[in-house]
Order: structure tokens, then C-alpha cells, then sequence
């Protein structure tokens, strides 16, 4: 099919991913794309083939999330490739790296009302850190070759980049002369070193704080040792976000996140790292951060500059930076308020352990359905210490960041995705498939990615799916319930029988209605796994997030009390 003095297009691609290490790609196969989707076959390629485009993204997302490559995903023409923006959007705010590769018309067709023709690079550009048509066929390396820099953060932040070819384009054909090596090999981004001057700035003003706090996201994913370090050097307290769950143990006396809203509202210094301060962290305003100054810390200026300037911005990789800035520190300054420290920890024990206990007796809704809590519950009973977790919907994800204790986890994120549980869980058991991976789903949130459970079987993915089944959208209906006079419309779903379809596809799939049952339930799924667990849960069961106005929507924060403070801030 080939020569040795010249390859097709598709091929040229086909091997250009190959070089770059990729070793499966997530897609839905359509005629536009069918060359690469070919040659990538021919070369060995795993292709995880999926029910719908946009779960493709979602699992090219979680693959990046966790091995720290760029996730590879094809959509064909049209519907193909709009059926993937929401995922796209979704890894463009978490700034996760991921290559989209679409199909479009060939050439000669272009404006005259082809089949699946519309401009996908218009649509995508908003939602991409580059959105291109390849349509010179000598430069598909060279191009490639930029599109993969852009999405793993050279000199940008990192996210997803489409590109899209004519299929007239792939079938050309590319003498090798013009087919540069250096476009082909693999490339390192170097770590940017930190400047020792403003390593020295940011010493001084964590040696001079009383009550230091340290903040995570994304950015320091990979810098969980040196974090560590940094803690024990400073006697900082640390708050994690989503993006950066159990990058430090539990155990460790820093680790206060069950007193968030104090730790925030009393330090009187706040190091980010790798984080921009968005609605989860009320925009970095001084009326939730009374008494703080900043530190920023990050290796793009997006996480470093926003809303809140530090008094040091240092742009440099977290790990390199936390780790000479934990060098130079040395140890913690006897101006540190250990009793304030003491104090938040001791009460972030007690609250944990007070809510630990609770969720094993979580009492039954006046539905007479059990706890979502009790899910969790057993879970800590069940769950490996390198566990891969994924929490999935609105009033569920609540419920998780407070029961659930994993230390690689995903969740809806940033942009509030609702649908990415499945998808996310059969990307990572592909990934690790010797390590447990389970998604605990929202009956909603489920539904939207439902058929996923198919790829799993089919793929052979052993993740087992929890699928907390209230039969409502619930943190909507309470909202409605509670703050529109109690018209619930819309927000109401069946009790349907989610093992039922589970065992349609041939997966191992069970109903749990009695929590008794809910451990052994979760061990046999490990062991039959891929599998599914449909527990039925109250839908009286009021959420953190339930009370706290994320259904309302407050006009200046995300939260009601945040809300409250902001507003009281800006009185004349």
C-alpha cells in the first residue's frame, strides 16, 4: 500500500502519533477519517471505539489526566466533530492536553454544500489553544508537530488543540524528503527553573506570616513530594481543590480542609500554586480573604495573574519552585501562630471523624431510600489505597468531596461537566487495569454517557460504576422546592432499573436497596468488573452544596455566604 520514497497523508499522520508515543487513540469512526483510522490500525494503534464522539474526549481527557501524555481522540465530519464541543470546552477549562483530530470535505467540495461540510476550526476556536484545517499536504508533520506543542503547554497553557483534514488531503501522498525528522521525534518540555530572587522575596514573606495557608490546583498535579516538603518547611496549613486531590496524605497535620472556610477567611498568607482563583475560590476576594496577601505560583501566566496579583509571582515549575522555596525555608519561623495551626487541625480531625461516623448511620429519607452517604461509607471499607475515583453530577458530587478519600481522583471540574464518570472510568481502568477504578454517578449525570457502559464491555474496561439512583436531577429539584414555592417541574426522573440495562450489555450489575448489602455488593463488582451497582438513594437528603446557593446563583459569588460578604463589602 506504501513505498518507502512516499506516504499518504493519513499515513504520515498515523505515524507521526506512533512516534510521539501513542499507543491507543478514542474515537467513533466515520468515512472522512476512515485513512488514519486505518493506517493507525495497520500500525498497531489500540482504538477504543465509542458510542458517541463527545465520551471519546472525555476519555482522551481522563487518559491525560492520569498518565500525563497527551490523550489522542477522532471525530469524523459534521456531527461527528460538533458532538465533541462540550467535552473539548470541558478540557479547555480544566487545561488538560488533549489532540483532536477531525475529518472534513475534500477540498474541491469546499463551499458547495457538501455532505457534513460546516466550518468545525470556526466552531472549535473559541473552546481550543488552536483550531486549523490542514490543507498542504508537505507540512502535515511540521503542523502536527506544532498542534502537539500547543496542547502540552509549550510556551501556552496546556489543553486541546483540533486539527481537521480534507479527505482529499489524506489520500496525497508525501515523498519522505519533505517529511522532516525533527518534526517526528518526540519532544520534552523543559522544566523553567525558578528565580532565586524571588524564591528569596517569597521566603521572607512565609518566614514574616503568622497564619500561612497553601492552595493547589491542576499546576501542581506532579509536584505532590515537593508540596510535602514545603509544608514541612513552612508549617503552612493546605487546602486542595478538585484539580488536586490527594496530592498530600490525609494523615499530614497541615490538612484542614474540613475548616475551608475559616482557613481562608483567617490566613493572613495564601500561596497558590498551579490554581486560578475562579468562582471555587470566590475570584481570591478580600471579602473571603479578610486578613490575606498572595504568593502565586505557577508555570503559565493564567495561574498566576488573575484576579488576584501576588506580592511574588513566580513563574516556574511548582515542583522545582516549592522545592527550593522548602530548601531555603528550612524549617518553620517562630513567627508562625502554632496555636492557630493547631487549633484549625485539631477541629479539621474532629469534624472528619465526626463525619466518617455519621455517613455509616446516615438514616433513611422519608422516601424510605437509604443515604447517598452510605455509599461512601462502605466504600472506605472497600477501595485500595491507589484507587482511581471519579465522582459524576450535581447534588452527588457534594456528598463525594466530603466522603469520598481517594488520592487520584476526576469529577465534573471547573465547568460543572456532568456526564464524564463513565467515560472518564473506562479510560482510566484501560490505563490501569491491575489498579481499581470506580465512578460513583448521579442517576442524571449517568444518563448522559449511559451507553459508555457498551465500550466497557466491549473494551474489556473493569471499572465499576455506582450509580446513585434518586430518580431526580435532585440539587435542582430541591432548589426548586425549597426557593420557587415548591413547583418541582422538570427536575423528576424514573426509578428506572439501571442493573437491568447494565445486564443487557452483559456486565456484572446488581440493585442495592438495603445498605447492609452495599459492601459486599461493591466487592463482588471489583471482582466481575466491568460492573454496576444501582443503588437506590432518597431524594430527602439535602446536600452541602444544596444550601449553599449553587442552584439560586448569588449575583456576585458562587456560594450564598461568600455572596453575602461580597455584597457587604461593596457598601458604600
Amino acid at each position: 500500500m506504501t513505498s518507502a520514497s512516499a506516504r499518504s497523508v493519513a499515513e504520515w499522520v498515523a505515524r507521526f502519533l506512533v512516534a510521539r508515543g501513542v499507543d491507543r487513540i478514542f474515537g467513533l469512526q466515520g468515512g472522512h477519517i476512515q485513512p488514519i483510522w486505518d493506517h493507525l490500525a495497520q500500525l498497531g494503534v489500540r482504538i477504543v471505539d465509542v458510542r458517541d464522539e463527545g465520551a471519546a474526549v472525555h476519555m482522551a481527557h481522563a487518559h491525560a489526566a492520569l498518565s500525563g501524555q497527551v490523550g489522542v481522540c477522532m471525530a469524523t465530519a459534521g456531527p461527528g466533530v460538533t458532538n465533541c464541543v462540550t467535552a473539548i470546552t470541558n478540557a479547555h477549562l480544566e487545561r488538560v492536553p488533549v489532540l483532536l483530530i477531525g475529518g472534513c470535505p475534500p477540498v474541491p467540495q469546499d463551499d458547495l454544500g457538501p455532505l457534513q461540510g460546516i466550518d468545525h476550526a470556526a466552531i472549535m476556536s473559541p473552546v481550543t489553544r488552536s483550531s486549523r484545517t490542514l490543507r498542504v499536504a508537505d507540512q502535515v508533520a511540521r503542523d502536527l508537530d506544532k498542534a502537539w506543542a500547543m496542547a502540552q503547554g509549550d510556551g501556552n497553557p496546556p489543553g486541546p488543540v483540533y486539527v481537521e483534514f480534507p479527505t482529499d488531503v489524506l489520500r496525497q501522498r508525501v515523498p519522505a524528503a519533505c517529511v522532516l525528522d525533527e518534526h517526528l521525534r518526540p519532544t520534552k518540555r523543559p522544566a523553567l527553573a525558578p528565580d532565586a530572587g524571588e524564591v528569596a522575596r517569597a521566603a521572607t514573606l512565609l518566614r514574616e506570616a503568622k497564619r500561612p495557608l497553601v492552595v493547589t490546583g491542576r499546576g501542581a498535579r506532579r509536584a505532590g513530594a515537593a508540596l510535602t516538603r514545603l509544608l514541612d518547611a513552612s508549617g503552612a496549613l493546605y487546602l486542595d481543590t478538585q484539580e488536586s486531590r490527594g496530592l498530600v496524605d490525609g494523615a499530614h497535620p497541615s490538612v484542614v480542609g474540613a475548616v475551608r472556610a475559616r482557613a481562608m477567611q483567617e490566613a493572613d498568607l495564601v500561596l497558590v500554586v498551579g490554581r486560578k482563583l475562579d468562582y471555587q475560590m470566590a475570584y481570591g476576594s478580600p471579602a473571603v480573604f479578610k486578613h490575606a496577601r498572595f504568593v502565586r505560583m505557577a508555570d503559565h501566566a493564567d495561574e498566576l495573574r488573575d484576579n488576584r496579583r501576588g506580592e511574588v509571582e513566580l513563574l516556574a515549575d511548582p515542583a522545582l519552585a516549592l522545592g527550593t522555596l522548602a530548601a531555603v525555608l528550612g524549617r518553620p519561623s517562630d513567627a508562625l501562630d502554632t496555636a492557630w495551626t493547631g487549633a484549625l487541625r485539631a477541629e479539621h480531625v474532629k469534624r472528619a471523624a465526626k463525619h466518617a461516623e455519621g455517613m455509616a448511620s446516615a438514616p433513611a429519607g422519608k422516601d424510605g431510600h437509604m443515604h447517598p452517604n452510605r455509599i461512601f461509607a462502605a466504600l472506605r471499607k472497600v477501595l485500595a489505597p491507589d484507587a482511581i475515583t471519579i465522582a459524576d453530577g450535581g447534588d452527588l458530587l457534594s456528598f463525594a468531596r466530603m466522603g469520598l478519600e481517594s488520592k487520584e481522583y476526576l469529577d465534573a471540574g471547573a465547568f460543572g461537566c456532568l456526564g464524564v464518570g463513565t467515560p472518564y472510568a473506562v479510560a482510566a481502568a484501560l490505563l490501569h487495569p491491575e489498579r481499581q477504578v470506580v465512578a460513583i454517578t448521579g442517576d442524571g449525570a449517568f444518563g448522559i454517557n449511559a451507553m459508555e457502559i457498551d465500550s466497557a464491555q466491549r473494551h474489556g474496561a473493569k471499572a465499576v460504576f455506582i450509580v446513585s439512583n434518586n430518580a431526580a436531577w435532585n440539587i435542582e429539584r430541591l432548589d426548586q422546592e425549597m426557593n420557587y414555592g415548591g413547583r418541582v417541574v422538570g427536575t423528576t426522573l424514573a426509578w428506572s432499573d439501571y442493573a437491568g440495562m447494565a445486564k443487557a450489555f452483559g456486565l456484572h450489575a446488581e440493585r442495592v436497596t438495603d445498605p447492609a448489602r452495599l459492601e459486599g455488593a461493591i466487592r463482588d463488582a471489583l471482582a466481575h468488573a466491568p460492573a454496576l451497582i444501582d443503588v437506590v438513594t432518597t431524594q430527602h437528603a439535602l446536600s452541602s452544596d444544596a444550601g449553599k446557593g449553587l442552584g439560586w446563583v448569588p449575583d456576585r459569588q458562587a456560594l450564598t455566604a461568600w455572596d453575602e460578604a461580597e455584597q457587604e463589602r461593596r457598601k458604600p
